[in-house]
């Protein structure tokens, strides 16, 4: 059975166990040596490596104490939360991977060098503008910049990709899939 992440906190919460479990990490093998880096007296040296051999934080007996640092990523493993499963960004499973793909947390990680994986994702942050909403190069740039640092050079792609038109620093789209 493994540890929980928070009563191997628990464990280190208290300054007399970090100290002794710091040492022996460093290298300390006894408690006469672990008393000697620490400077606690020999009772609490004895008292703390119980309580963190009892924990599963140290291995050995008195003449050649380890510290087991595995125990940490065995408790993280074995305690992670399961991801919820993402919502998809798109219907089409090939398409949604793509997204996946490029789009992390709202943003574009990096513009697609594939042109039908750049059109994928241009048509999806073509898709945050209104049809028929005609908008101020201001606010267009605004929404780019929400997803791509480089907002410049995504406004040019959705306008050579026919997604959005301009004229007269106004924007409209005139192009990508419309949810009905």
């Amino acid at each position: 059975m493994t540890t929980s992440p928070a009563a191997l906190c628990g464990l280190l919460a208290e300054e007399d166990r970090l100290r002794v479990y710091a040492a022996v990490v460093l290298g300390a093998p006894g408690l006469a040596a672990i008393g000697a880096a620490t400077g606690l007296p020999a009772r609490a040296v004895a008292a703390a490596v119980g309580r963190l051999q009892q924990g599963g934080l140290l291995t050995g007996g008195d003449g050649a104490l380890r510290a087991d640092v595995e125990v940490f990523k065995e408790s993280v493993r074995a305690h992670a939360a399961t991801p919820a499963a993402a919502e998809p960004m798109d219907p089409d499973r090939q398409r949604d991977q793509i997204l996946r793909t490029f789009v992390v947390d709202g943003r574009l990680t990096q513009m697609p060098a594939a042109h039908g994986k750049r059109l994928v994702v241009l048509e999806h942050i073509a898709s945050s503008f209104e049809p028929g909403v005609r908008y101020p190069e201001r606010e267009v740039n605004a929404v780019l910049r929400a997803w791509f640092d480089d907002h410049a050079a995504l406004r040019r792609y959705l306008v050579d990709n026919q997604l959005l038109s301009r004229a007269d620093g106004v924007y409209w789209r005139t192009g990508g899939p419309v949810a009905v």
